[in-house]
């Protein structure tokens, strides 16, 4: 299962009433964080969730709200004793940005590792995690990320015994390992079935409605996707600073075909999100207004 929260929802500027936009995931004992805005830290506390096993940040882009919060979080994860190393992914310009960032935070117990993003779309596997950053039209170079939960095929005992895989190596051959013999080499997929559907989250904001953001969210369990304004005389405006409506971001879900969309980075201008969603139904009707805390569990489906 996938542990999911919307730490915040505000965009901009944090408000007494809303944080900035952050997201954090929960797996198999591995934590990743997109976006790290003032008051992200606050957030996670509040949840009651844990810094430490905070393993990867992914950053959409580097203005101000998505990023502020970031030295203070080094901090705590130094004094919290952490040695591990800490992995960021963000667009091209990353290590420098971190680095100034750093002159607060210059000394810290655990290497940062980094992985600038450079392609229009680039995949890193990491701690169980299948992490698919692709790039969306904002005003500077801005990605969305869609986190991908794979999962095997079931164990298949006529399959291993057809490809005449010994019973002592069908343990590693199930956990995914390959087993090299002098005479052959062993795979998985000898001893496995199809794949089985895992779990997928995508999270974009920051953008126009793009044809990849339909793309990497298709028949995602949770799309998480910017609503910078719910008000219909807003999207001249949208448009302009290059960011969405609610109404755009629900036809993006219904083309995609996803389970559930939350909406996120609210304008400072709107004050309840609640107000708008009747209308965004008609388009899509598991649209859901994102809030600060806002948590799901995302599932394996039942075999």
């Amino acid at each position: 299962m996938l542990d999911v929260c919307l730490l915040g929802t505000g965009g901009m500027m944090p408000l007494p009433y809303r944080k900035l936009t952050a997201l954090m995931t929960r797996f198999n004992g591995s934590s990743l964080l997109i976006d790290c805005g003032e008051g992200t830290q606050v957030a996670i506390k509040e949840r009651g969730w844990s810094f430490k096993p905070i393993d990867v940040i992914c950053f959409t882009h580097y203005h101000a709200d998505h990023i502020s919060g970031l030295p203070g979080l080094l901090l705590t994860l130094g004094n919290g004793e952490r040695t591990e190393p800490l992995l960021m992914i963000g667009p091209k310009g990353l290590e420098r940005v971190v680095n100034s960032l750093r002159v607060i935070a210059p000394e810290l117990p655990f290497e940062i590792q980094f992985r600038e993003l450079t392609e229009k779309e680039e995949t890193i596997l990491v701690n169980g995690y299948r992490i698919e950053a692709f790039r969306v039209n904002h005003n500077v170079v801005c990605y969305g990320y869609t986190i991908s939960i794979d999962r095997a095929g079931r164990f298949d005992i006529e399959k291993a015994k057809k490809n005449q895989v010994d019973v002592k190596y069908w343990n590693l051959l199930q956990k995914g390992e390959t087993v090299t013999l002098p005479e052959r080499v062993l795979t998985s997929d000898m001893v496995l079935g199809p794949p089985r559907k895992g779990i997928k989250l995508t999270y974009c904001t920051d953008t126009r409605p793009t044809k990849d953001i339909v793309r990497f969210a298709k028949k995602s369990d949770l799309f998480i996707c910017e609503g910078m304004y719910g008000e219909k005389d807003k999207e001249k405006k949208a448009r302009e600073y290059k960011h969405m409506t609610f109404y755009e971001a629900a036809h993006l879900a219904k083309e995609a075909n996803v389970k559930e969309m939350w909406l996120t980075h609210y304008s400072p201008s709107l004050t309840r999100a609640e107000e708008y969603m009747d209308d965004v139904k008609k388009i899509f009707p598991k649209a859901l207004p994102g809030k600060d805390g806002k948590t799901s569990v995302l599932m394996f489906e039942e075999d």
